[in-house]
């Protein structure tokens, strides 16, 4: 007994074998769980990602129109039509509808799309949408029968309309004042997939979003100390906030029409005193530098930048592909290049799957004698291919982890083009929006070609596959 315990026996090489086959059935397991876990990521993506379609238990609602008076403000970025309480039709200079129309994007556009922002009081008469006010350029100045005047200041910088509200108690009674802000909108791009869209709010330090699907069967309501809130799609995001503490937000559908809703703790002006409440309102691209800039007003808008997943790949890569453009002046061009550059980096990755997989493919008249030799005994099989995988330091899963780890990379760059917005009208060869598909098919037909030309010079030249090498075969062409 203890000859044959001994460390040269065959019941020490079979342990080894058992402990050996042990670890590859774990490695399986979890290579086999995160594969399962990411076809049901992308299965989740494709039946439950935001419909056109809108479900509405409640009834359609009557918007008052206002009667105020219209006046236009101009800035360098962006145009907007104000009218009284109310401001809509905002328009992006830079940036063009399609490739084919040249009109401005607009946001806020239509009928019944609009951003008030207005106050409330108990206590005194303030402005409504129909209040006639008298203007100066971009200020607006109202007195009420009580002697208290209100006064509102419009600024543009960037993508940031700021609307300054002072109020000039001339009354001898201290008056409480509230802020809200009451955003509605339509869903512009409900079927965006990929994409946090829809309803998006900042409180209590979180983002929360209700994509378009979600505000279509309930509603949300939120407190906070400070917040933002408003709607996001693709590529533009209209977002609110009021410099006032102690806020209630909400989000909710009524009819065919999104609304986001806040009201902010009173204000008190005492008798002969004035107050000032500041508002933001962001209406702009998703651009991560441009939201970065406007958080100095709104907090939390850097926050809606939608990454994804894997982040901390998409931001860098995202700006490398932006450094390429600026450096080739073209977006196709900066893509090939930013692949080639992915494509490098991953070569040590690359070298070791292929070395497997040709250390595979010399190991398969080794592996198909022994399938014959002992064909009735699976278990003798099993160990004796585990160990040629031993001589020759090579396993069947040490083709396939080098490229699982690329998968989250290649997932990240297919986001950072996602969310790009200069990639919408950007031209390449025969693509006149690189945002959109390839109208003729040519470059998807090109890329599966490749992949199955890659495959094939790759698999093995026996006609006979069995056992696990056979199962990574099918792994790879699948």
């Amino acid at each position: 007994m203890v000859k044959y315990l001994d460390n040269n026996s065959g019941f020490n090489s079979w342990s080894a074998m058992q402990n050996q086959k042990k670890k590859e059935s774990k490695s399986l397991g979890f290579f086999g769980w995160l594969i399962l876990f990411l076809l049901a990521w992308w299965v989740m993506g494709l039946f439950f990602r935001p419909k056109n379609e809108q479900i509405s238990t409640q009834q359609p609602v009557n918007i008052e129109a206002s009667n105020a008076e219209s006046k236009k403000i101009d800035s360098e970025k962006i145009s907007l039509d104000v009218r009284g309480l109310r401001i809509s039709n905002i328009e992006l200079k830079e940036y063009h509808k399609s490739s084919d129309n040249p009109d401005s994007v607009s946001l806020l556009g239509g009928e019944n799309n609009f951003v008030e922002i207005g106050l409330i009081s108990a206590d005194t008469q303030t402005p409504n949408i129909n209040t006639a006010w008298n203007t100066n350029e971009n200020n607006m100045v109202w007195k009420n029968n009580s002697k208290i005047v209100f006064e509102r200041g419009i600024s543009v910088k960037d993508y940031v309309i700021k609307i300054s509200d002072t109020i000039k108690n001339n009354s001898k009674n201290e008056i409480s004042v509230s802020p809200y802000v009451r955003m509605i909108s339509g869903a512009t791009n409900a079927k965006s997939a990929a994409v946090e869209t829809g309803g998006v709010v900042y409180a209590n330090s979180g983002l929360n979003y209700a994509n378009w699907m979600k505000l279509n069967k309930k509603s949300y309501a939120y407190s906070t100390v400070r917040g933002a809130l408003g709607f996001a799609d693709q590529y533009w995001e209209t977002i609110a906030s009021v410099d006032a503490n102690d806020q209630t937000i909400s989000l909710k559908k009524n009819g065919d029409l999104y609304f986001a809703d806040t009201n902010a703790a009173p204000v008190r002006v005492g008798a002969g005193d004035s107050a000032t409440i500041d508002t933001y309102v962001f209406a702009g691209p998703r651009i991560g530098k441009v939201l970065d800039s406007a958080s100095d007003n709104i907090p939390g808008i850097s926050k809606t930048m939608d990454y994804g997943w894997f982040w901390f790949f998409a931001q860098p890569m995202l700006w490398m592909i932006n450094w390429l453009f600026a450096l080739v002046g073209n977006y196709g061009v900066a893509i090939i290049l930013m692949t080639l550059i992915l494509r490098l980096l991953m070569w040590p990755l690359t070298r070791k799957s292929y070395a497997s997989t040709m250390a595979m493919q010399k190991m398969q008249p080794e592996l198909q004698r022994i399938q014959k030799l002992y064909a009735n005994d699976k278990a003798r099989i099993q160990m004796e291919m585990m160990r040629v995988y031993q001589t020759h330091k090579t396993s069947p899963m040490s083709g396939c982890l080098p490229m699982l780890l690329q998968i989250p990379i290649f997932f990240a760059l297919y986001k950072a083009l996602l969310i790009s917005v200069p990639m919408r009208t950007a031209h390449f060869l025969w693509i006149s929006d690189l945002a959109a598909m390839d109208p003729y098919f040519i470059l998807p037909i090109i890329m599966g070609a490749t992949m199955w030309l890659q495959q094939f010079l790759q698999s093995p030249k026996t006609t006979e596959t069995t056992g696990p090498m056979a199962a990574t075969q099918r792994f790879m062409k699948w």
